[in-house]
């Protein structure tokens, strides 16, 4: 059935999901501030658009009067102000904005609302979530870990990294303390800390380093002695990495340069974004592997949940915008057709509960070329 649906930003993964849900059959209208992406949305596709900002409260609301379900695809520093708004307005709402507040702050009042809320449900976080959420209602999960990355197929110097969002959010990987569990108890250390090297097929060697990517799962998953997530590069990134980290490349306290007074991340940004944006047509790829270990019906289990997904060329999408999308744009679809109605800000595991939905989003994923391995041991 034909659904209104909002979706809130315009970059490669807005654009995606938007694509999909029209494709899907439903009736789509993106918001953004770049009318260069809203017109090959119109004129390729039909889509409507609204080219103005999202991030006023009064305004969004007025926006999103009559949709079934908005989706949220804005930078992470509005992600929590705007599914705030979308539920002061009444609205359900599926979000990849990965906002560094913490969105169960908005729990209490999604349910006075009445709304449904999805939050972070991504690729990581998001379906490594959901995964977990799964196979911790048919065994006693003893741990957990993900590693994931985005990465070029082309490896250049100096970089060897390019990235499908913005520079600010990828950076803070490399200055939040990141948190993960072992033996029950929660540690903090910085990011890039506990460097390792791995090998995964088809890519080969890459490098494996502690970042803050657990978030929702510290505080849902208590019972789970072990939670950790690694993101992964190229090997040789976390020591250059380190380096402009060090020298304060990254630091978010302004200084004055020449009278001005600027932010060094600002910056750093702004030279980076350049070498960092991925060129139309270029290829990379999305790599994740999740692996569970505990007991189940008394005896020892290993599963190992393998993905890897490169740039599609027929839809000119990016595997990043594709594997974090289609994603999202399932839950949307589990929320309308009401397979899912849990009022309140969900964190993505919450869908994994559920095995119905669990097997929905692996085949939703799958029709569109997005495959998860499993295997048991």
């Amino acid at each position: 059935m034909k659904k209104n649906i909002v979706v809130l930003g315009a970059g490669l993964v807005g654009n995606a999901m938007a694509i999909d849900l029209h494709k899907s059959g439903h009736i789509v209208t993106t918001v953004d501030l770049d009318s260069v992406r809203l017109n090959f949305l119109e004129k390729k596709y039909g889509i409507k658009t609204i080219n103005e900002s999202f991030t006023h409260s009064e305004s969004l609301k007025e926006i999103i009067k009559d949709a079934d379900i908005v989706i949220g695809a804005a930078p992470g520093k509005y992600g929590f102000q705007v599914m705030k708004s979308v539920i002061e307005a009444g609205k359900n709402m599926v979000d990849i904005s990965f906002c560094p507040e913490d969105f169960m702050e908005l729990n209490d009042l999604a349910k006075e609302k009445g709304v449904t809320i999805i939050a972070d449900i991504g690729v990581a976080p998001g379906m490594c979530n959901v995964i977990l959420g799964y196979h911790d209602t048919q065994m006693e999960v003893n741990s957990y870990k993900c590693i994931v990355g985005g990465l070029p197929v082309k490896r250049e110097w100096p970089l060897e990294y390019k990235a499908s969002w913005s520079p600010v959010d990828v950076i803070e990987e490399y200055t939040r303390p990141a948190r993960f569990k072992a033996n029950g108890q929660i540690i903090t250390k910085p990011a890039l800390s506990d460097t390792e090297l791995v090998d995964l097929n088809p890519v080969g060697t890459l490098e494996e380093w502690n970042s803050d990517g657990l978030r929702s799962l510290l505080n849902t998953m208590p019972h789970i002695p072990n939670l950790l997530e690694k993101t992964l590069r190229y090997p040789g990134t976390v020591e250059y990495l380190k380096v402009l980290r060090e020298l304060g490349y990254f630091s978010e306290e302004e200084i004055v340069v020449n009278g001005n007074k600027i932010r060094p991340v600002d910056l750093t940004a702004e030279l980076l974004f350049p070498r960092w944006k991925l060129e139309k047509g270029e290829k990379e790829f999305t790599i994740m592997q999740v692996v569970i270990e505990g007991m189940q019906k008394g005896k020892p289990a290993k599963y190992i949940y393998d993905l890897y997904d490169e740039y599609n060329a027929e839809s000119d999408t990016f595997s990043m915008a594709r594997t974090t999308g289609y994603t999202c744009t399932g839950a949307a679809e589990l929320v309308l057709n009401g397979s899912f109605t849990e009022k309140g800000v969900n964190p993505p595991e919450f869908l994994g509960r559920k095995e119905d939905n669990f097997k929905f989003l692996l085949k939703h994923l799958k029709e569109r070329g997005v495959v998860y391995r499993k295997e048991i041991l």
